[in-house]
């Protein structure tokens, strides 16, 4: 919860408190007053959201009972009624508190690294390739890109951008995808991150090492932002992807929306000989939007899509890391594209990489980190099958106590996230600290050559990461 509304909540509590007593003395009418200054104060500072309204309504009601005017000394209330109504008066203080507990504006984690954060975002069109998910055929691949990067410090009065653009649009859809009623997330448009819109682009170093991140099926791309802004942080130049289709959804700068398309993913139910084509369509759209991407970024480092970036990408060492079908895509670009340095699979699902890129291998440096409680057998054969043929130096963790959704932000919209199935017991932010400083710690020793003792395993006072190969 946010400033303001704890001391709201507060001054609530305090007010209620003296209502019960009985108004023992006339400064304790004093707190009422309080509690509506402090709701001005937090709806004109921090801003309005439905999960207040229990106390917004709350404050009005202890203000109107401060009002009340007293009629001399009425006789003592009996014993019964009095603890009836402060277990009333408790009951909508605790009415109040719940939904604001259950549904934070959540915080960001602090990057950590030195930098201050810049942001932009793209709208690219590859006109070479057609649309695989829509009946047109004339329709290219359109892709909404962000880049996130040093910047130099933000000017004053400078506000950070949103977690998400469009999130009228997009907090709907996410309510939805978590079986939510669609509002239930619209304080989701309070997140900031702390990265500034249009910042220069920092002068500490000539060229930045960069990075392109994917989503996974459903994802979009700020889901993993805590990762993505501790390592612009740290001084990459990140670029994230929303893949038209396969994201939750994808709004584009002409303001036009487009939802996930469902059957871009094959049912269960659906024979495997006709399920794989669709899953490694799925991916190979996926990989060739991330190809793209390095194709735009070639341009953007020749000056000819931003000149802020005009030489100032190093092209030498680009790393890729994915979530998902976003892992698996990482896969196979890099088999595939030598421009792939290093990359990371995050829960990387390898069921839709073709045989091909399996066979081929990887000869970059790589790091899988898994989940506890997610990969499934056939994942887990593929996986076993890729590994003979992985001939960089690679890792592969487990994070004890973890689920799929703990390696995006997504559990940091509720403390409900367990019962909702998006988190395992391992506390929030430490999960975040460990797979921050695990991106951070291999691309720094593959794109830059520092050393690290995280490929050790027990390093770091991490007993929760257990080392499985090699």
């Amino acid at each position: 919860m946010r400033p303001l509304e704890i001391a709201l909540l507060g001054a609530l509590g305090a007010a209620l408190a003296a209502w019960w007593a009985g108004w023992p003395a006339r400064w304790l009418r004093f707190w009422p007053a309080a509690a509506l200054a402090l709701l001005g104060a937090h709806w004109g500072l921090e801003g309005y959201r439905w999960q207040m309204l229990p106390a917004y309504a709350l404050a009005g009601l202890t203000g109107l009972a401060a009002l009340w005017p007293a009629r001399g000394r009425p006789a003592p209330p009996r014993v019964w009624r009095r603890w009836a109504g402060g277990l009333a008066a408790l009951l909508a203080l605790l009415l109040a508190a719940a939904p604001p507990l259950a549904f934070p504006v959540p915080r960001l984690p602090d990057p950590g690294g030195p930098y201050h954060l810049g942001t932009l975002s793209f709208h690219w069109i590859d006109t070479g390739r057609r649309e695989a998910y829509t009946p047109a055929p004339d329709d290219p691949r359109e892709l909404m890109v962000q880049i996130w990067y040093p910047a130099e410090p933000p000017a004053a009065g400078a506000q950070p951008a949103p977690w998400m653009e469009r999130l009228e649009v997009a907090g709907p859809a996410i309510a939805r995808y978590l079986h939510l009623p669609e509002f239930i997330l619209d304080h989701t448009r309070l997140i900031r991150t702390h990265a500034y819109p249009d910042a220069p682009l920092s002068a500490a170093e000539p060229r930045y090492p960069v990075l392109v991140y994917s989503h996974g099926w459903n994802g979009f791309r700020t889901i993993n932002l805590d990762e993505v802004e501790a390592l612009a942080s740290r001084g990459y130049v990140v670029v994230t992807v929303d893949h038209t289709y396969g994201a939750m959804l994808t709004v584009f700068a002409d303001g036009r929306v487009i939802p996930n398309r469902p059957d871009a993913l094959p049912s269960d139910d659906l024979p495997e000989a006709e399920a794989q084509p669709i899953r490694e369509q799925l991916v190979n759209t996926y990989a060739a939007d991330l190809g793209f991407v390095l194709d735009q970024l070639e341009r953007l480092n020749a000056g000819d899509l931003d000149a802020r970036f005009a030489g100032r990408l190093d092209l030498d060492r680009v790393g890729l890391f994915g979530h998902s079908t976003g892992g698996g895509a990482v896969v196979a670009v890099c088999s595939r594209d030598p421009r792939c340095r290093a990359g990371v699979g995050l829960d990387a699902w390898l069921v839709p990489v073709p045989a091909a890129d399996v066979q081929a291998g990887l000869t970059q440096p790589f790091l899988f980190m898994w989940s506890a409680v997610w990969s499934s057998a056939r994942n887990d054969a593929r996986f076993a099958e890729l590994v003979p043929h992985l001939r960089g130096d690679f890792r592969s963790v487990t994070i004890q106590g973890t689920r799929h959704y703990d390696f995006t932000l997504l559990p940091l919209l509720s403390p409900l996230a367990p019962a909702l199935g998006l988190k395992g017991p391992l506390e929030g932010t430490r999960v975040m600290r460990i797979v921050d400083d695990y991106l951070a710690a291999f691309f720094d020793q593959a794109l830059r050559g520092r050393p690290t003792p995280l490929w050790t395993a027990g390093a770091a006072g991490y007993p929760e990461v257990i080392y499985e190969l090699p």
